[in-house]
């Protein structure tokens, strides 16, 4: 049976433009605040220089080519890409695509040429905005997709001989142009492309509607709205500053910091990219009081040995989000966070536009979130736990978590096979396993990640939490996968890749990998053992994200295998 969210339910969806939900929020009577920093220089921008720049920007991407403009016009198929890192602009040319109708989509500024070349054939942008460092390889992509180079600007910086967006605005601005009004968009107009992680497979262009943004915009208000109730708690007597490091051409750092930040009063100081030093140094100096990250940038800081030094008396909360953060890593963190207990946080995917699941404030529910839940249910949407036969799992069996709700996208834009597969008459088929016991939701792994082992499911996840939590203090990271070797082609066998600490090192390979093995055998039943073996490895490859890439770690073991030199018989 499907379950349903705690929370009331959100309002009907609107035929609106999105950017009147952001807009809107702030009425004429609020404060002006600041409302960016730039980490690196100190730049400071104000709510209302933000506001005035967003209409600039509109007027330079909707305005006639005969008036200055870029002439973009959302309906007969344009796009405007952004590949660069996180910046102050970033932030406006977001809004100023919203309010011009023209849907934006986000590249990721690490992608290799190969991934950039996909992903450019996939989106076909109209316009391309780009960080000055990521100019030549991407006027070497763009011929691959024949877009003009012309047509390749610069975000934010400058480059010789290349029009930036800055210089669009200035432009609109000296000539007094008349500016552009807000165009309408409905429930289904395309608002944004963002590209899945590639964790399986070529990247794919996740397309989220207006209304998959005021669905998930009436989620927040609620939770936000709830939570105060339940905290006893009015608004911040001044805005409440965030650290925002998380890339921006990701789902997670793109509405937590460009889009929801604007629900109310809030400061949020930019990085361009994770840097640890950077990271510290700032909430520090700027009194950050919110930090959100994701689980590799959890795990970085705490195996860093740079938190007791590390000043945490401003910070309130710490969130960690996009995948599932080991408990042990939270455990750890919240020593150095004063008052704090938990980090918040939840489950979620770019395909449900943001959030799924979020952990309820204390207090919300007569029952404390038990250790390790990623939550329960944000307001509109509801989940079935499904197991294998296609039948609903029972209460705490773990099965594959469908969803749905105003929030859930209508699909992968130019991908018809994928979006066929994914959604479902009507349920978003996540490839997550999970459980519930009514209430709260409980991660388990990713599907195409669990490993059949004597006919048994085997969570890797399970592994790798009992490993970390080996007394030794020899690992600092593990990645358990499912490799070859078992009894027949489709089972796989559990292999550890583990990153020994400085202590670790000072032991013996053999004996390291003779403890691990031992821990596992002592603490899982046998068909959870470490058959596949132990393996000692320099880093866990991760994704920007901060997903293991598993299939990278398989590979390349596999590669070996079949190198190896065959015994003569």
């Amino acid at each position: 049976m499907p379950y349903s969210s705690p929370y009331p339910l959100p309002s009907p969806i609107p035929e609106q433009n999105h950017h009147y939900g952001l807009s809107g929020l702030k009425t004429p009577e609020t404060p002006d605040y600041v409302l960016h920093i730039d980490g690196v220089t100190g730049q400071k921008r104000t709510r209302k220089e933000f506001d005035e720049r967003v209409l600039l920007g509109l007027t330079a991407l909707a305005a006639p080519t005969s008036r200055g403009g870029l002439g973009l016009d959302g309906g007969v198929g344009d796009v405007v890409g952004i590949l660069s890192f996180n910046c102050l602009d970033y932030v406006t040319l977001i809004h100023s695509s919203l309010a011009a109708a023209v849907p934006y989509g986000l590249i990721p500024p690490y992608a290799t040429e190969f991934e950039l070349n996909h992903i450019l054939k996939t989106l076909k942008p109209s316009r391309l905005f780009v960080q000055p460092e990521l100019l030549e390889k991407t006027l070497k992509a763009v011929a691959t997709i024949g877009l003009s180079p012309e047509k390749v600007y610069i975000l934010e910086g400058r480059s010789e001989k290349r029009q930036s967006f800055g210089d669009l605005i200035d432009t609109m601005k000296v000539r007094k142009i008349l500016s552009e009004p807000v165009r309408p968009a409905t429930k289904d107009t395309i608002a944004y492309f963002v590209f899945s992680s590639g964790t399986s497979g070529l990247p794919k262009a996740v397309m989220a509607t207006h209304g998959n943004l005021w669905a998930s915009m009436f989620q927040a208000v609620i939770v936000a709205q709830e939570t105060a109730k339940a905290l006893k708690m009015g608004p911040p007597a001044t805005p409440l500053v965030w650290l925002a490091t998380l890339p921006f051409s990701h789902a997670y750092g793109m509405h937590i910091f460009c889009l929801r930040g604007f629900f109310s009063p809030a400061t949020f100081v930019i990085l361009p990219k994770w840097n640890i030093h950077k990271t510290l140094r700032a909430i520090s100096r700027y009194r950050i009081n919110m930090v959100a990250l994701v689980p590799s940038l959890v795990h970085h800081l705490v195996m860093s040995g740079l938190l007791e030094k590390a000043d945490f008396s401003s910070v309130v909360q710490v969130m960690s989000g996009a995948s599932h953060t080991p408990q042990v890593l939270i455990d750890e963190l919240v020593k150095y966070v004063k008052g704090m207990s938990d980090t918040g946080g939840g489950y979620g995917l770019s395909e449900a536009t943001l959030a799924v699941c979020m952990k309820p404030a204390p207090g919300y529910l007569d029952t404390p979130t038990p250790s390790g839940s990623c939550g329960i249910l944000v307001p509109g949407v509801q989940a079935r736990i499904v197991k294998e036969d296609g039948t609903d799992a029972a209460l705490n069996e773990p099965g594959e978590i469908w969803v749905r709700g105003d929030n859930v996208i209508p699909g992968y834009y130019g991908n018809e096979k994928a979006t066929k597969e994914t959604f479902i008459d009507g349920w978003l088929h996540t490839g997550d396993r999970m459980y519930t016991d009514g209430t709260f939701f409980f991660f388990v792994e990713r599907m195409k990640d669990t490993m059949k082992v004597s006919g048994s499911q085997v969570s890797p996840t399970e592994i790798e939490d009992v490993l970390r939590t080996h007394p030794g203090g020899l690992i600092t990271d593990v990645c358990v996968a499912g490799v070859s070797g078992g009894r027949t082609s489709d089972e796989k066998l559990p292999r550890a890749f583990i990153v020994l600490s400085e202590k670790g090192k000072k032991v013996s390979v053999e004996q390291t990998m003779q403890e691990m093995t031992k821990w596992v055998e002592d603490n899982l039943s046998r068909y959870k053992w470490l058959k596949g073996g132990v393996e000692i490895i320099d880093a866990v490859p991760k994704n920007p994200t901060g997903k293991v890439l598993r299939r990278v770690l398989v590979d390349n073991y596999e590669e070996r295998v079949r190198s190896a030199p065959k015994a003569k018989l």
